[in-house]
């Protein structure tokens, strides 16, 4: 995969969408959202009115953790992309949605994937669990229905997780959520349905990419992520042994 971004090709339009959906959100999350993803936004030092310049951003976000953010075409298959984040590359889309597109978009932009994402990739225990699940993936591309399960990790812990210590209110730490004015809303709502993070719980519940999901999945610490990591494993090796289900 050798897309470039080609900073220079982007519009003022472009710059605009990104400067609404930017200024949108920080007014938005400061109540919502995990301290660590504000902190992770100086860090990686995004500007308000501008895309971010990948090529900037990984010189600070590199020695922060060894992450880096690559150019991806859009939605790549399985085995590229967590063949990448194995590599502790983070595909992030180049193209960003248009002035009609602000509220609704079928598949992730570059808004999603660089301003949910990338925050958080400045936290080393995170990025340790975000790169070993993606090499656990990857042993099992053959198998997608396995592949299926650890992406339901994924999505409930890196695209729509919430974090709640006990007695406190949940936090958004998801991209997912952090990159929607609609679903960081509902997610710390009383309106919805959280739970406590349980793997075999996860493993077996399906997710929804056409609007907002109906549950999330509540950690109390980052380390609780990279703790589940031999549960995760253990879980899968036992649906490895049992017979692929046929037609």
């Amino acid at each position: 995969m050798n897309l470039t971004q080609n900073y220079s090709t982007y519009t003022e339009e472009n710059h605009n969408v990104w400067a609404i959906l930017f200024q949108r959100q920080i007014e938005n999350l400061p109540a919502k959202a995990v301290p660590e993803f504000f902190e992770g936004l100086k860090l990686v030092n995004f500007q308000p009115d501008r895309i971010p310049n990948f090529e900037e951003v990984n010189k600070r976000l590199k020695p922060l953790t060894g992450f880096e953010v690559v150019a991806a075409p859009g939605i790549v298959d399985d085995a590229l992309f967590f063949g990448l984040i194995a590599e502790k590359k983070f595909p992030a889309t180049v193209w960003i949605r248009s002035m009609d597109q602000l509220d609704y978009l079928e598949e992730p932009d570059m808004f999603h994937d660089v301003f949910g994402h990338v925050p958080l990739l400045t936290i080393p225990v995170y990025c340790e669990f975000l790169a070993k699940l993606s090499a656990m993936a990857l042993q099992h591309v053959d198998r997608p229905d396995i592949v299926d399960r650890l992406t339901r990790i994924y999505w409930y812990t890196i695209e729509f997780g919430l974090f709640r210590k006990p007695g406190a209110e949940a936090r958004i730490y998801g991209a997912g959520i952090l990159s929607s004015v609609g679903e960081s809303n509902l997610s710390v709502s009383e309106e919805s349905v959280k739970h406590d993070f349980d793997v075999q719980h996860i493993l077996d519940t399906g997710y929804i990419k056409e609007t907002f999901q109906s549950q999330y999945f509540c950690i109390e610490s980052y380390e609780q992520l990279l703790k589940s990591l031999p549960q995760i494993e253990e879980a899968i090796l036992k649906l490895r042994e049992e017979p692929v289900a046929t037609e």
